[in-house]
């Protein structure tokens, strides 16, 4: 089985091309080829499969590094198309549409290598989410134990939560990232974020990913703290705000008049390999 092994901004990936028709790797195999130590290593695999429309190129789905499937993974959406577009079904210039479990994605060049996603509409509904147990609001608390949380939640193809902190550098993610994740509000766990603002137009970000951990970049996590965040008026809706994260910097804007998160960031290439 041929992969390539890809990253955006950190966040890794195990490429697989399905187009022929080949099988998708069982939960089983994803979590042995996601093992950093007897594996390949990765956060999520990717599987590019023969496209459902005649306007999509390819549709694509994730799985996590514990083999539990993902609905959307916008670092990924980018390694796609750049792997689309290496492989010549995907023109080098202009746009094209990509499919993953969340829905057709717009892909543009940037001009520098990389790509801008469109990521679609922030969902904001606690049914779309899933969140249990609140009405729609900006902000929730929750109580965990002797832990009181507050944060945001929204939808992006997948569930996350975003908590505003004064300081992502002494953030709790470790503790709080998991105890979040599984409390019955999220009955499909969750993406938690944990959001600096710095200004209007930036914001420093970590995410602890459902079914992997603490990720070094997370593209619909950087959508979805941006989304809450606009929402609360911290930072600017139809403006590019920076998305610092550990493993790089990604443009996110919250397109009002489209009702869509447009996502800017570099897709790269590591290695080729052949799992036997």
């Amino acid at each position: 089985m041929r992969f390539s092994k890809m990253h955006g901004a950190g966040n890794d990936f195990v490429v697989l091309d399905l187009r022929s028709g080949s099988a998708a790797p069982s939960a089983a195999l994803c979590a042995r080829m996601a093992d950093r130590h007897i594996g390949v290593g990765c956060d999520q695999i990717l599987t590019i499969e023969s496209a459902s429309h005649p306007n999509v190129i390819a549709n694509y789905r994730i799985w996590n590094a514990d083999g539990s499937v993902s609905g959307q993974c916008g670092n990924g959406a980018r390694c796609v198309a750049a792997w689309l577009v290496r492989d010549g079904a995907a023109p080098a210039q202009g746009s094209f549409i990509i499919e993953s479990p969340a829905g057709r994605h717009t892909v543009e060049h940037d001009g520098h290598g990389g790509f801008v996603i469109d990521m679609g509409p922030a969902r904001f509904a606690p049914a779309e989410i899933p969140l249990n147990g609140f009405e729609a609001s900006s902000l929730y608390t929750l109580h965990l134990g002797a832990e009181i949380v507050q944060f945001g939640a929204v939808s992006m193809g997948n569930p996350h939560a975003v908590i505003e902190v004064d300081d992502v550098a002494s953030a709790d993610v470790l503790r709080i990232g998991p105890l979040l994740q599984a409390s019955a509000a999220f009955p499909q766990s969750a993406n938690i974020g944990f959001a600096q603002v710095l200004s209007p137009t930036r914001i420093r970000l970590r995410v602890f990913e459902r079914g992997v951990g603490e990720t070094l970049a997370c593209g619909s996590g950087a959508c979805a703290a941006v989304a809450v965040l606009a929402r609360r008026g911290r930072v600017q809706h139809d403006a590019q705000v920076a998305v610092q994260l550990p493993g790089g910097c990604l443009q996110i804007c919250s397109d009002t008049q489209a009702d869509t998160m447009r996502m800017a960031g570099p897709a790269s290439f590591v290695f080729e390999g052949e799992w036997l």
